[in-house]
């Protein structure tokens, strides 16, 4: 199966399987729906298109980031295209961090069963009390005592704990270390164990959710998981988060290009069926046509700069590619909400309302802008990399 057959049949399960389900599954609990998403899971397994983002030799399609960015704009286009496929966020980005820095007991005990899709797991980083735009400081701290970590602290925004088998932790092992990037670990605590709380999961726009389709806030009370739980070594907290952010921006943004074409292409349909008066339509007013027009260019313009920057991370890695990635970061989360807010504004009050999936973007999606850095984190890391070639 070459890529193009492999294109193609991912965009017929989309649109055949996925886009029907929309106006009853975007509507009832996480419960409800999972015995309908278990088995398109095992219809994706059976066509063999399970795990795109995986290596071959995990059981995964072998993509390469620039191929795989393709893949995610056609599954962006539905909710649950990533959950069907074995590559959906927090766990896409835990199994690669588990297959390069995982022990053999490691990847056995957790690396194994969420391949399979056995069960889910979530990276637990942002904390209420602590700013997440400058990830060095945190509260969540750990001491070694007879061969365990002994954990304490508060977490928020944990995606996905809710029923999720463990939690990849970001924490203070080291507070001593002179540099400020060596403070940090990245460990691994199973969700069942002793002393680690579920407060709540979070209202988005007023919206809790629960499930795969939450955010958790939790609490550390002293909890003991062994040292051997480390992944990479202790101190490589930010090493292996750099290595996970670079290729995981590339997925997010191109997922987000599959919700501006869905976007795009229902407004269109609304600006040629709404009728404004005998034989005039939303088509024929001008503002509309100009919101067409830059939505077109945008997406556009946006998707040619992930393929760039998904290209230079295949051919030269993550760290020499951190301008393109901070650059489709910002640019396309603004992109996404932009082209969103004019299809709701192109539909009028049933934009606002359920009977589209419009509201159900809005709502999720403005968060774009805030998650994996700011946008102004972003610009403001870009600029000095820029400003450093104009001080030599």
């Amino acid at each position: 199966m070459n890529f193009d057959d492999i294109k193609n049949r991912i965009k017929a399960f989309v649109k055949e399987e996925l886009f029907p389900l929309e106006p009853w599954i975007l509507n009832c609990s996480w419960d409800e729906k999972l015995p309908k998403l278990n088995e398109l899971r095992k219809k994706v397994k059976y066509l063999g298109l399970w795990l795109p983002q995986i290596p071959k030799e995990y059981g995964g399609l072998g993509l390469s980031n620039k191929q795989h960015g393709e893949i995610s704009e056609i599954l962006g286009a539905s909710p649950y295209g990533h959950y069907c496929f074995n590559c959906q966020a927090p766990d896409a980005g835990n199994m690669e961090i588990l297959i390069e820095f995982g022990t053999k007991e490691q990847k056995e005990a957790y690396l194994s069963p969420l391949l399979a899709g056995d069960i889910r797991s979530c990276f637990a980083m942002t904390e209420r009390d602590f700013a997440g735009s400058n990830p060095v400081n945190m509260g969540t701290m750990a001491f070694k005592k007879d061969g365990n970590y002994v954990i304490n602290g508060h977490k928020w925004f944990t995606s996905g704990f809710d029923g999720a088998a463990f939690a990849i932790v970001m924490l203070v092992t080291n507070p001593e270390a002179i540099e400020a990037h060596k403070k940090a670990s990245q460990v691994i605590v199973p969700t069942n164990t002793t002393g680690l709380e579920f407060v709540r999961n979070i209202p988005v726009m007023g919206h809790a959710g629960n499930g795969w389709e939450s955010h958790s806030e939790i609490k550390f009370q002293n909890v003991k998981v062994p040292l051997t739980n480390v992944l990479g070594g202790d101190g490589e907290g930010f090493t292996i988060a750099q290595k996970r952010l670079g290729p995981g921006r590339i997925h997010h943004c191109m997922r987000w290009m599959g919700i501006c074409e869905r976007s795009f292409d229902l407004m269109c349909q609304r600006a040629v069926s709404r009728e404004l008066a005998h034989g005039k339509t939303l088509a024929d007013k001008q503002t509309i046509q100009n919101w067409i027009a830059e939505s077109r260019a945008e997406i556009n313009a946006a998707r040619l700069l992930i393929q760039d920057a998904a290209h230079k991370i295949d051919t030269q890695g993550a760290y020499k590619t951190r301008k393109e990635i901070s650059i489709i970061k910002f640019y396309c989360a603004n992109v996404l909400q932009k082209v969103v807010d004019r299809a709701i504004q192109v539909h009028g009050a049933l934009g606002l309302t359920d009977d589209t999936i419009l509201a159900f973007y809005y709502r999720h999606e403005r968060a774009a802008r805030i998650y994996d850095g700011a946008d102004e984190v972003h610009k403001s890391s870009l600029a000095r990399q820029i400003l450093k070639e104009y001080r030599i």
